[in-house]
């Protein structure tokens, strides 16, 4: 084949392209790949935005993760996220930088320091739920935000509940709020919004919140350190240790950025995707029975490993992730020098999306891809570069072991605790908040009989 500039897509101009796909995400990427297929060229970067190329097919996805490092700039891509994270989160950074980081934050998000948080993330969950109403409607997606946030103040922030706790979890519940909502976060999409005018205006009380969250969290660093405890096993406390290979610690600035990252990327997207995955199985009673009585082989109170590697809670999990991906893309890449995808080329400046929620809708790779089918996660096994819910190559989500672990216990969790049923109202579809998509409003669950003592909580809680 001839090889060409760039694929086909749409000639609009780019500010419609740009609010098209602001307005309705999911519907833009879908009539796009329903007119030019896996791949196609849009504008959609604002006035004069460069060509933004998106990819659907897993071998131009495996191409692009595996890329050399040069070709691509990817920190300056993530611009949006600057005012939240800071200049030194991992999301901001590129080449050694970013590789120095990365491995400093792996360990305590993997392997066995990971596992020594789960009877935690248990004990959290029966704590939150413990208070439920039976027989009264309740928005599930309420419940698993505040899941999530407990968990990353305590096993991330390694916080316990204390005037510091609760003021910081009052003042990042509002700040996580507000993230959601469209009118506020276009001001981190148009630098000409960022005037500070005061407290009233809304860059304003932006700074003002952003200020008081540093404040504490700056505090919280520095009484780690003084009193440092080496026995404790939260993240902050493994990344207040933690050495590269030059034997040079974390700043506490670089502390902060981190902390904020893993707060903002790895809390209202584990509460969407749990909330997805509470829809699903009240939507397919065959699938709820068939989890429960995988559940119930592990008799009461089962340890919390074992628990997440039960095999259909996990294809559950997945099959839930994968259609309707935490984000609907992976970290966009910029070229650098030209690369050859496929059978296409790309000049510097151009912009190239994986696109995960694409990639997870292909009938090439599955079958019936609009179907609720968790069986076909245990009947066969994906590429990287076919399911990809947390991105991939070197810059895939450095959480994403831990958001599933998490994801399965609080799963486990609630559905040992209680038996609940689906009240919902009219056609579930997929409502945008903050970077995520959840179960429209109208998706209600209600608690009809508890099937354990939810208040039997570890005291450590």
């Amino acid at each position: 084949m001839s090889v060409s500039t760039l694929p086909d897509g749409l000639t609009t101009p780019s500010l419609l392209q740009t609010l098209a796909l602001v307005a309705q995400p999911i519907g833009f990427l879908e009539q796009c790949a329903q007119r030019y297929g896996d791949t196609f060229t849009t504008r959609v970067l604002g006035w004069q935005s460069p060509p933004v190329v998106f990819f659907g097919d897993p071998g131009a996805i495996a191409q692009i993760f595996t890329a050399p490092a040069g070709q691509f700039e990817l920190g300056k891509v993530t611009h949006v996220f600057r005012p939240l994270t800071g200049d030194r989160s991992l999301i901001m950074l590129d080449g050694e930088r970013h590789q120095r980081q990365r491995q400093l934050l792996m360990p305590p998000l993997h392997g066995d320091r990971m596992r020594t948080y789960g009877q935690l993330i248990c004990d959290l969950t029966r704590q939150v739920i413990a208070d439920w109403t039976l027989d009264k409607p309740f928005s599930i997606r309420e419940s698993t935000s505040e899941i999530s946030l407990q968990i990353i103040l305590r096993v991330v922030f390694g916080m316990t509940p204390g005037p510091r706790y609760y003021q910081l979890k009052h003042l990042l519940n509002a700040l996580l709020e507000a993230v959601t909502s469209p009118l506020y976060s276009s001001q981190f999409f148009f630098p000409m919004l960022q005037r500070d005018l005061g407290r009233w205006s809304p860059w304003g009380a932006f700074l003002k919140q952003q200020y008081q969250i540093d404040k504490l969290i700056y505090a919280e660093i520095r009484q780690r350190r003084v009193q440092f405890d080496p026995d404790r096993a939260d993240v902050l406390t493994l990344l207040l240790s933690a050495q590269d290979e030059a034997g040079q610690s974390m700043s506490d600035e670089e502390l902060r950025d981190q902390l904020m990252t893993l707060l903002l990327l790895g809390h209202e997207t584990t509460a969407s995707a749990l909330s997805w995955a509470f829809y699903w199985v009240h939507e397919k009673p065959s699938v709820l029975a068939k989890l429960q009585q995988e559940l119930e082989s592990l008799g009461n109170a089962p340890d919390p490993d074992r628990l997440a590697q039960l095999p259909y809670l996990t294809a559950v999990c997945k099959e839930s992730l994968r259609i309707y991906p935490i984000a609907l893309i992976s970290q966009p890449r910029k070229v650098k020098e030209p690369v050859q995808i496929g059978d296409y080329t790309f000049d510097p400046g151009a912009i190239l999306i994986p696109c995960i929620y694409l990639a997870h809708r292909r009938s090439q790779t599955y079958p019936a891809p609009e179907q609720f089918q968790p069986d076909r996660f245990l009947q066969q096994k994906f590429s990287p570069y076919e399911f990809l819910p947390f991105g991939g190559g070197s810059r895939s989500c450095i959480g994403a072991a831990f958001s599933l672990y998490e994801m399965k216990l609080v799963l486990a969790t609630v559905l040992s605790c209680y038996t609940l049923t689906a009240t919902t109202q009219g056609t579930v579809k997929p409502e945008r908040r903050g970077i995520t998509f959840v179960p429209s409003s109208n998706f209600r669950l209600t608690a009809i009989a508890r099937r354990i003592n939810t208040s039997a909580v570890n005291a450590s809680v």
